[in-house]
């Protein structure tokens, strides 16, 4: 089994709502969420897990948490969740943190370890780590060294070109890299926040961004502008030699 490869499917960024017919720039939420699941079904179904980057919510609600909670519990997998600047931490404890679900900690897969962490600040759209969650990644790389890591967070440790946007990144971004750069069992750092796709490169360490189930950023634009992207969804195979191999996948325009 260890010699297998992982395939997960990450969803970001659904702000869903309480009411059915919440929509974010123009996007009824809900329904793309259910599209892009059934898009994702059509594929390569079914993943190992489901990696829920943050952002889940919206409006703060507890019927928001239970329509995402209704929406994946029945597929039989686990669902990993991580809050984001809109989400509510402790409802997503509530509700998003018995089985198929869990809130933050850490997966492991295989030779795969995943820490999944924790960036929400009280009343900021820009994240942060602090000392208690940088130690605690710190600690699972360390304690999994023999495994290959994916770390995921909500959000962005690295500029995005985007100045409105990167004034809401990961404030302590440099002591994120710090530790990412102790630890040479880091192939990749996964996240959401941004509603774009990116895939690059930074000391060896892959560093991923993915699209909303809901409207897209302009990529690179100087103010806050949407993108006709059609919303989006990662996949990742992720291969026992530690290599990764991922694809965006995007609705049509007639699934929207």
């Amino acid at each position: 089994m260890r010699n297998r490869s992982i395939r997960l499917l990450q969803i970001t960024d659904s702000h869903l709502y309480a009411d059915d017919d919440g929509e974010l720039g123009g996007v009824n939420t809900a329904r793309s969420l259910r599209a892009v699941l059934d898009a994702a079904q059509a594929e390569h179904w079914p993943p190992r897990a489901i990696l829920a980057t943050g952002d889940l919510v919206q409006d703060h609600t507890r019927a928001g948490y239970e329509r995402f909670h209704d929406a994946l519990a029945g597929f039989g997998f686990p669902v990993h969740c991580i809050p984001g600047n809109h989400d509510d931490p402790a409802l997503m404890r509530e509700l998003l943190a018995m089985p198929p679900f869990t809130f933050c900690g850490v997966a492991g897969y295989g030779n795969w370890t995943i820490p999944l962490l924790n960036t929400w600040r009280e009343n900021s759209a820009g994240g942060r780590l602090g000392a208690d969650e940088l130690g605690r990644l710190d600690h699972l790389l360390s304690a999994h060294s023999g495994k290959h890591a994916l770390v995921c967070l909500h959000h962005h440790p690295m500029p995005m070109g985007s100045p409105w946007i990167d004034e809401v990144g990961l404030a302590d971004a440099a002591d994120f890299l710090s530790v990412i750069d102790r630890h040479d069992n880091v192939r990749a750092v996964l996240w959401g926040h941004v509603h774009q796709a990116s895939d690059r490169e930074r000391a060896g360490v892959r560093l991923m961004s993915t699209p909303s189930t809901s409207a897209q950023f302009e990529p690179t634009s100087l103010e806050f502008s949407y993108d006709s992207a059609g919303p989006g969804w990662r996949w990742l195979e992720l291969h026992a030699d530690g290599s990764i191999e991922t694809r965006v996948g995007r609705l049509s325009d007639d699934a929207r």
